[in-house]
């Protein structure tokens, strides 16, 4: 290699950075590369980034599973190596499994709980109805009662009795 191709090469990185490496691929479309550690020109070593090129290229639109979690692990820097193939399918077929079990454990309590509601060993879960706040002077029956009410200005000390049999002083 000749010195000016070196030279040039040298140039290049040290102003611009390296370029970006293509590591691989997932099943959804994504793209992820990655950027080796490298030294700008003024001799600051800038680490190791890592990125991807998502199908969904707005971040508003990412959702759970976007990402499988090998490569989300590889982009946080979590494991060193990105994910193989291999490993990928063979996760992707423990979730199945496990997506089947969970499946069948919970047929399995509902039908547990509908026994024990019949048999009377668990009480069933109430529902409770609330009609109103418990300081309001009709708490718990269906509608107020015709309590006189009045504004600032009209009101009359003394001028209001409350109806036969509704005392409080029984």
């Amino acid at each position: 290699m000749s010195v000016v191709v070196r030279f040039v090469r040298t140039l290049r990185l040290r102003l611009f950075g390296p370029g970006q490496e293509h590591v691989g691929a997932d099943s959804l479309g994504n793209k992820y590369y990655r950027v080796p550690e490298h030294r700008t020109w003024a001799g600051q070593t800038i680490p190791e980034r890592r990125g991807l090129d998502a199908v969904n290229l707005e971040p508003f639109q990412y959702e759970v599973g976007t990402i499988p979690a090998e490569w989300e692990a590889w982009l946080r820097k979590k494991r060193k190596d990105p994910p193989t193939i291999e490993e990928i399918l063979k996760n992707e077929k423990y979730r199945g499994e496990m997506q089947l079990k969970i499946k069948d454990v919970s047929e399995k309590d509902k039908l547990l709980q509908a026994k024990e509601y019949k048999e009377g060993l668990v009480a069933e879960p109430v529902s409770t109805q609330i009609k109103g706040h418990a300081s309001a002077h009709y708490y718990g029956k269906n509608q107020p009662s015709q309590d006189p009410t009045s504004i600032a200005n009209t009101f009359q000390p003394g001028s209001w009795m409350p109806p036969d049999g509704s005392s409080h002083n029984k």
